[in-house]
């Protein structure tokens, strides 16, 4: 068995075992409150932001949670976008939980040139790790980074998450999760080190709001 099946048999089996451990875990699960996504700051700084509507059929595969597609535009127009995406799922238990993204950009006809970790220090924040993409279509390409994120606790890998998945709906009666990614093109004038630097100042706008809308 080479190293990739062995990662995939590891996976399948901490996935597994997490569906069975929540669908088994009978406490009453406590959802505090929260804001919805759609109220998320359209205005963040320079960037004004559009809403993107998710057909019904992403939201049937989403499964039941609150979603937010946002473009943000620059004043100055020269400035390439960036998109917002969170998915915000207040139960897990049920078998609904949270997808990661590298699963869906062969699909989309992305293809991944370049993956990573990072590592995000936001003023005021524990630094966290969180996913680096590089994802090319024809000749165009754009800068990917996501992470995990629950109550107030960032991780880049969906092994940690489901863990975490684990412990806190043990400790706190509460399976709520959500996955947050943002994408830019890449200019044909800059390489992914550009795009990841002129990002990273809407990054660290973005964390410090998160837990108004996911529960620390």
């Amino acid at each position: 068995m080479n190293h990739t099946s062995v990662k995939f048999a590891i996976a399948a089996v901490i996935i597994a075992a997490t569906a069975v451990f929540l669908k088994a875990h009978s406490r009453a699960e406590y959802f505090p409150p929260r804001q919805a996504l759609e109220s998320f700051p359209a205005q963040i700084q320079d960037w004004s932001g559009t809403d993107v509507a998710l057909s019904k059929d992403t939201l049937d595969v989403l499964g039941p949670g609150d979603f937010l597609v946002r473009v943000y535009r620059n004043s100055n127009k020269e400035v390439p976008y960036i998109d917002l995406f969170i998915a915000y799922f207040p139960s897990q238990r049920a078998g609904d939980t949270i997808h990661s993204p590298k699963n869906c950009l062969p699909g989309a006809g992305w293809s991944p040139v370049q993956s990573s970790r990072i590592t995000l220090s936001i003023p005021g924040h524990k630094p966290f790790n969180a996913n680096r993409y590089v994802i090319a279509k024809g000749e165009s390409r754009q800068l990917v980074l996501y992470w995990y994120w629950a109550h107030d606790r960032g991780v880049a890998s969906e092994y940690w998450a489901k863990y975490y998945l684990v412990a806190d709906s043990i400790k706190m009666s509460r399976s709520d999760g959500a996955l947050v990614r943002l994408t830019t093109p890449i200019g044909s004038d800059e390489n992914a080190e550009a795009a990841q630097e002129r990002l990273m100042p809407f990054v660290a706008e973005v964390v410090p709001k998160l837990n108004d809308y996911i529960p620390r």
